[in-house]
């Protein structure tokens, strides 16, 4: 049994959804973002930096923070969605650091100042605007070579980018303007388990589609 903690964020996402891909038996304990509840010392006692998602293993013991390192965790534990190959496996890793580092922050900065803090800052709306077209191009290229972010199957750099793109609204981004990434977004908004760990831990929300 994996214990979750977990909000309605796309890092928290990512965590429900590989879950219910890997029908991993999970409990969630929901720790509320906006009341501060992350501050909680039970929950530092697993997740010291304070950001969800965390969890712990309740068949090791093992507790978790930093939604990158519990997707690689649970795809060791589980030998799923991430190729035996060598090179294949690689380019997931790769495309895993490409989200963590730079499609995550840089999408939640316009998620900051385009969405929740609009005419705050023209020039940091332009900045972040701007950034996010061209994260969303550099997808849309992949994308369109092999149909899934990292190999020519879902993976755990899938379940880490998907997440982000599904607040493409927040963004200002018409995903008509990127072909590929639409067409992934709504296959992959189709899969069951996409679907019930989106509503992880609010059965109340639902995908957006454009």
């Amino acid at each position: 049994m994996i214990t979750l903690y977990t909000w309605g964020t796309p890092n928290g996402r990512k965590v429900s959804i590989m879950l219910e891909e890997l029908a991993l038996p999970y409990e969630v304990v929901p720790v509320n973002i906006g009341t501060g509840q992350q501050f909680d010392p039970a929950f530092l006692a697993v997740s010291p930096n304070n950001k969800i998602p965390a969890i712990v293993d309740q068949e090791t013991g093992q507790a978790l923070f930093e939604s990158g390192a519990i997707l690689l965790y649970l795809a060791e534990k589980s030998g799923k969605l991430m190729p035996a190959d060598a090179r294949e496996k690689w380019q997931v890793v790769q495309w895993l650091m490409w989200q963590m580092a730079g499609q995550g922050p840089m999408l939640g900065q316009a998620h900051h100042f385009l969405h929740f803090n609009p005419g705050k800052s023209d020039y940091a709306e332009k900045r972040y605007h701007e950034e996010a077209r061209r994260l969303y191009g550099v997808l849309d290229t992949q994308l369109g070579r092999q149909g899934f972010a990292a190999t020519g199957e879902l993976t755990i750099a899938d379940i880490a980018i998907w997440p982000w793109v599904s607040r493409f609204q927040f963004h200002k981004i018409d995903l008509h303007e990127f072909p590929h990434v639409l067409e992934w977004y709504l296959r992959l908004a189709k899969r069951p388990a996409f679907e019930a760990g989106y509503r992880v831990p609010d059965a109340q929300q639902k995908i957006a589609i454009p």
